[in-house]
């Protein structure tokens, strides 16, 4: 049995002191503060003075070893003892040689496959609880909002289709029920007569607006309306072409 140490590091690796100060006082102040997380980098030592990590690189494993809390590239912050691993040598060093196999570098993402999603596989295969929630709270939250933006994209995209579709069905069942009501019998429907006119025009201008809310508007659009609106005042020609496209929605 042994021991198997996590060694926490706050992410001090952007190059720009400003930026790395700035990550220090986030972290005094999410983790510190209010026990919330912060960016952290972090590593596994069991058996040996070496502690297990992963980065990226665009060839071979990203999985790597250096000293115990002697990683250059961060800065380093402490040590928690997640408990016993009843592997023996032999047996941990087989497990560093498949996730060396099953963790390219060039498959590293900082949401979703970083160093701390590393640990915790390693730690459940050593059989030792998983990071504390702090450690990996913001990758996350991250990589939670990324699809919840996405499946809201898609949402959206499938209410816009609906409502176009609805509002297809609605305007032809008024345009019939308008054309039987006129009569006092039985019509064809799709067709029209003259007194539908007005009524069927109040009915294409409905729907034009249900499918102008389907979609944004940019300004150009809003120019084009504005231009339109001028023209219907001036040319009574241009207002008779815009009923005939009315019809075309039958």
């Amino acid at each position: 049995m042994a021991d198997v140490i996590l060694h926490i590091y706050d992410v001090t690796n952007s190059g720009s002191e400003k930026t790395n100060n700035t990550i220090l006082q986030i972290n005094r102040f999410f983790k510190d503060g209010i026990g919330l997380g912060g960016i952290f980098h972090s590593a596994i030592q069991v058996y040996g003075n070496d502690e297990w990590s992963y980065g990226y690189c665009e060839q071979g494993t990203g999985v790597f070893s250096c000293p115990n809390s002697k990683n250059p590239m961060y800065t380093y912050r402490e040590k928690i003892v997640l408990g016993r691993t009843d592997c023996t040598i032999f047996m941990v060093n087989q497990i560093f040689r498949e996730l060396s196999r099953e963790w390219p570098g060039h498959t590293y993402d900082l949401l979703s496959k970083n160093c701390n999603h590393f640990c915790d596989v390693l730690c459940d295969r050593l059989g030792v609880p998983k990071l504390p929630g702090w450690v990996n709270r913001f990758a996350h939250a991250g990589d939670t909002a990324l699809e919840v933006a996405g499946n809201t994209a898609m949402r959206i995209k499938q209410a816009k289709t609906e409502l176009v579709s609805a509002s297809k069905v609605a305007y032809r069942f008024l345009s019939n029920v308008t054309s039987n009501g006129s009569n006092g019998s039985p019509q064809r429907p799709g067709t029209l007569d003259s007194s539908d006119n007005g009524t069927l025009r109040m009915q294409g201008t409905w729907l034009k607006g249900l499918l102008n809310t389907a979609k944004p508007s940019t300004s150009t659009q809003r120019e084009n309306k504005d231009e339109d609106a001028n023209h219907a005042i001036t040319s009574p020609q241009k207002k008779q072409s815009r009923d005939s496209e009315v019809l075309l929605f039958q």
